[in-house]
Formats: C-alpha cells, sequence, structure tokens
C-alpha cells in the first residue's frame, strides 16, 4: 500500500498505539505501545487481536468493523485486552479510507494501567465532587494512617494546552496518581497542574515516582507534593469540613503555594469551632424567638415558629450547617426542643403551641426521638403543643427509618410538618416516604407570588396534591396583603411572614391582622 496513503489514514486518530488490518481483519501494521509492558507490537502483527482481547472485545471489534463504510469513521469501541493474568481497557477509533478499502486504520487509546486479574479496575481520575465524596467514604472507615496529599506538576497544563502532552500521556500521568490513592480510586485533579489525594500516610513521598511518571512521557516538569497527616483526634466530619474548604479554595484559585498549610489552618479552625459550638449548645448559651403562624381565613394564631439566635453570629443558617456538618446537630435540635417545650410549660402559656426544627441528620437513628419522648414525658398532655419541622438541609439517607421515628412522636401526639417544601431535590422523596400532618411551602415561590404567574401554579398544584393528602399548607414569607389574598385564593390554609409578625422574644398573641370577631390573640388548635 501507498506509504502516504497509509499515514493519511492513521492521521485521523491520536493514540498510544496505531494498527492496520487487512480484509480478513488481520494486523498488517502496527506501531506505538503494546497493551503490557514485556508484549511486543510485532506479537499483534504475529498473533492477531484475536488472542490478546476478551471474547466480548473482539465480538465487540468484529461489529464495528463489520459496520464500516469506507470515508466514515466508527465512533468509539471499548475493548478489554487480557494476557497472563493481566487486563487493560482500552477505547478503538476505526476508520476505512475510500482508496484503502477494505483496509481498516485504527487507533487505540488505553483508558487505563494494567491491573492484575481479580483486582478491581482502576478507575479514571475522579472530579472535585466525587473525589469528596469518596473523602467522605474512606473517613468514615478510616482515620488512623490517614493523609491528604497535595500535588502540583508545574507546567502540565499548559503543555497540554500547546499539545506538547498529549491527551493519552495526561491519562497516564493521572492514572499512576490515582493508582497511588487509597483503593486506587481516591485522587482528583482539581484546578490547573495541582492534584489531590488521599493515601496511606506511610508511604513517603509520592513527588519522586509521579516525577518518573512524567518523564516516561517525555516531559520535563516541576513535580512538588506535601502532605497532612489527618490526626487522630479530628473527627472524621471536621477532616472532611476541612478538606472541603482546601478543595474549594484550590478551585476558586485561593490557594496559591501551599494547600497543606490552608488545610491545617481550616482543621484547626473547624475544630475550634466544634468546641465553641458544643459548649454553647451545653450550656444553652442561644436564645429562641417566636414567629406566628396564622389560619388565612381568621387570621388567628395557630402556633408559633420557635427560631434559635446566637450572639455574635453570622446568622443561624450558617451555625446549623456547621452544626450538620460537625456531625453535632442532633444534640442542637434537642436542646432546641427542651428550652421550647420548657417555655411552653410557664404560667399562662396554656393557649401556646410551638414548632421546633429537626435536621434529616438527626433522624438517622433513634436517639432523637427516644431523648424528645423522655424530656416531654413528665408532661405528656402537653406533647400536642409541640410540633416537629423535619428541613431538608441534611438529606434523609434511610426514608424507611426516619418515617418509623416520626411515627412514634405521631402516636405520642407530637404532630410532624415538612418544612421548605420544593427547595430541594428530596422534597419529594419526603413527601411520599413520610407520615406528616403539614407541608411548608417554601418562601422563595412566595416572594415572587404577585409577579411570577408560575410561582402561582406551582403553589396551586401543592396545595392540589397535599389536599388530596389530607395535609395542612403553611406558606412562609409572606408579607403583603395581595400575596396573602392569593395565597388563600388557591387554597393555602396557613401563613407565616412579616405580614403577620416578626420573630420576637416572647410570642405574641396579638397579630393586630384579625378578620373575625374571635377574641384577639385566640390560639387556634391544628388538626
Amino acid at each position: 500500500m501507498p506509504s502516504v496513503a497509509r499515514l493519511l489514514g492513521l492521521a485521523f486518530a491520536s493514540a498510544d498505539l496505531l494498527l492496520e488490518m487487512d480484509a480478513d481483519r488481520k494486523v498488517t501494521f502496527a506501531l506505538g505501545a503494546a497493551p503490557f509492558g514485556d508484549q511486543s507490537v510485532q506479537a499483534l502483527m504475529a498473533d492477531g487481536l484475536g488472542r490478546f482481547l476478551t471474547a466480548p472485545a473482539l465480538a465487540n471489534l468484529k461489529d464495528a468493523v463489520a459496520g464500516l463504510q469506507p470515508g466514515r469513521r466508527n465512533g468509539c469501541v471499548v475493548v478489554e485486552f487480557a494476557q497472563g493474568g493481566w487486563r487493560r481497557q482500552a477505547e478503538l477509533s476505526l476508520f476505512m479510507l475510500p482508496d484503502l478499502a477494505p483496509a481498516v486504520s485504527c487507533a487505540v487509546r488505553y483508558t487505563d494501567a494494567a491491573w492484575a486479574t481479580g483486582q478491581p479496575v482502576p478507575a479514571a481520575i475522579l472530579d472535585a465532587a466525587a473525589f469528596l465524596d469518596r473523602a467522605r467514604e474512606v473517613l468514615s472507615s478510616k482515620s488512623e494512617g490517614l493523609a491528604v496529599t497535595f500535588l502540583d506538576i508545574d507546567g502540565l497544563s499548559q503543555a497540554q494546552d500547546a499539545g506538547i502532552a498529549s491527551g493519552a500521556s495526561v491519562a497516564r500521568i493521572e492514572a499512576h496518581i490515582q493508582a497511588a490513592s487509597i483503593g486506587s480510586r481516591s485522587a482528583t485533579r482539581l484546578e490547573g497542574d495541582r492534584f489531590a489525594l488521599l493515601r496511606d500516610a506511610s508511604q513517603g513521598d509520592l513527588s519522586r515516582s509521579v516525577r518518573a511518571a512524567v518523564e516516561n512521557e517525555g516531559l520535563s516538569l516541576n513535580v512538588r507534593s506535601s502532605d497532612q497527616a489527618v490526626a487522630a483526634e479530628a473527627s472524621p466530619l471536621n477532616t472532611l469540613r476541612a478538606l472541603r474548604f482546601a478543595v474549594e479554595a484550590c478551585l476558586k484559585g485561593g490557594i496559591d503555594t501551599d494547600p497543606t498549610e490552608a488545610f491545617s489552618r481550616s482543621l484547626a479552625s473547624t475544630l475550634k469551632g466544634a468546641e465553641t459550638f458544643q459548649a454553647i449548645v451545653r450550656e444553652r448559651r442561644f436564645d429562641l424567638h417566636y414567629q406566628p403562624i396564622v389560619d388565612l381565613g381568621t387570621r388567628s394564631i395557630q402556633h408559633f415558629e420557635a427560631l434559635a439566635r446566637f450572639s455574635g453570629a453570622n446568622g443561624p443558617a450558617n451555625v446549623i450547617q456547621m452544626a450538620e456538618e460537625l456531625g453535632l446537630i442532633e444534640e442542637f435540635d434537642l436542646a432546641v426542643a427542651a428550652k421550647a417545650f420548657n417555655r411552653l410549660r410557664q404560667p399562662g402559656s396554656g393557649l401556646l403551641t410551638f414548632a421546633v426544627n429537626v435536621s434529616g441528620a438527626s433522624l438517622t437513628t433513634d436517639r432523637y426521638v427516644q431523648q424528645l419522648l423522655s424530656l416531654t414525658d413528665a408532661h405528656a398532655d402537653d406533647r400536642r403543643r409541640l410540633i416537629v419541622e423535619v428541613t431538608e438541609t441534611a438529606a434523609l439517607s434511610d426514608m424507611e427509618a426516619a418515617n418509623r421515628r416520626l411515627s412514634v412522636l405521631r402516636r405520642a401526639g407530637i404532630r410532624v410538618c415538612i418544612d421548605d417544601f420544593g427547595s430541594g431535590s428530596a422534597a419529594f422523596d419526603y413527601l411520599r416516604g413520610l407520615s406528616v400532618d403539614a407541608v411548608k411551602i417554601d418562601g422563595r415561590f412566595v416572594t415572587d407570588l404577585e409577579t411570577d404567574p408560575k410561582s402561582r401554579t406551582v403553589i396551586a398544584h401543592l396545595v392540589d396534591m397535599c389536599a388530596a393528602l389530607k395535609l395542612e399548607t403553611i406558606a412562609e414569607m409572606i408579607e403583603t396583603e395581595a400575596a396573602a389574598a392569593i395565597l388563600k385564593e388557591i387554597g393555602v390554609t396557613h401563613g407565616q411572614g412579616w405580614l403577620f409578625g416578626r420573630a420576637t422574644p416572647e410570642p405574641k398573641l396579638d397579630t393586630g391582622l384579625n378578620v373575625t370577631a374571635r377574641r384577639r390573640g385566640a390560639v387556634e388548635q391544628w388538626g
């Protein structure tokens, strides 16, 4: 065959291995790297691909070649090479030049390093989100002897952009880094030339072996690594939070030279924050403010939501998020419930009903329910004056178990509401999986109600669905009479927002907005 035509056919793909097959699918030309280090590409010509591909891979290749037309490329065929107890995955790109048909040009790109038969397949390097998920998995089962390694390969992205480093070369370097991580699947590429991985702290300096992998690709780049051992006294969640901070800072370009220092700084700050928060909860150094929820028809107060307030904090939402990430939210949820219930027991509070928030994270075990029933056990009749609002800030992982726990509360007389319904992807899972008494519609729909017809349509559909399930509906963040009128018209039964009153240190029994002849300050019972 003319060499110019042959080179033209091979030029259609950039790969680790270039092949040409004749009409009988015999390899007549091979150039590049064989699948395994001790193998010669000449063996592919002598013995054919059939000897080196797994049976499914060979079948895939035959089907792809059979459907190939002159002048057309056949996408990407995924195959698996196998030899002597070793395997390797690859992608094949096929092309048939019209003037060389039926000969087929084939470009092979290896997608991972070779692995021993029976061992897990090496995974591709993770993105940042998958890396943090993997970190949560690793930290939940192992923290002692674990290190977080940040690795810089200076100039790699520039070499990649300039075409000096091929995609296949970069993939092999990434595979080497991945192979050095826990389970060969705990590494990520952050921004530009920076990588992060979880690995055994006893493995020593990683930069030397990565530098050798870079040089094997014909590149001369500076490789630097820095290790941060995970402290034995640090909780997995604290470590994860610090790691998340460091990863996000890298992605934003917020760490210029030393991610390890930033990681250490974040971990220390996290540990201090955990200690401070635990002291606040233990000593009850937070306040409850009470915001009214009213019947939209009568404007009579139905109950109050008890909202936590912290002195000097940026906002309760930030504190709650930190508590969830550090695994401290259950103690806080119980402390809020205890404070609210004690206020219910004060003289003259017989008309009051309070709603308290509970994070999904607090419902992952039986302890929250057991403790809540225990602290209300001496006054069991007053449980009917307590409502639990389940928030979606930390999604429930076991809906069936959570529903079983909430059902225990409902049987004891404590009512249950889904908070901020519609705000997250798990909202409908909550509605389908949890037995509840009411749904609180996310305020973001309400704030746009007067100007956005879509918000009205969404709320109307939610109301219809809740009505069919015999659930009360509460709309929050109501600030105008116009919004209240629209919500009442489409069937929302109760409302909360500045129109009816802001959260105050003591529950105010008079909204000043009653539209019936009821005695002002009357409190209706729910359900």
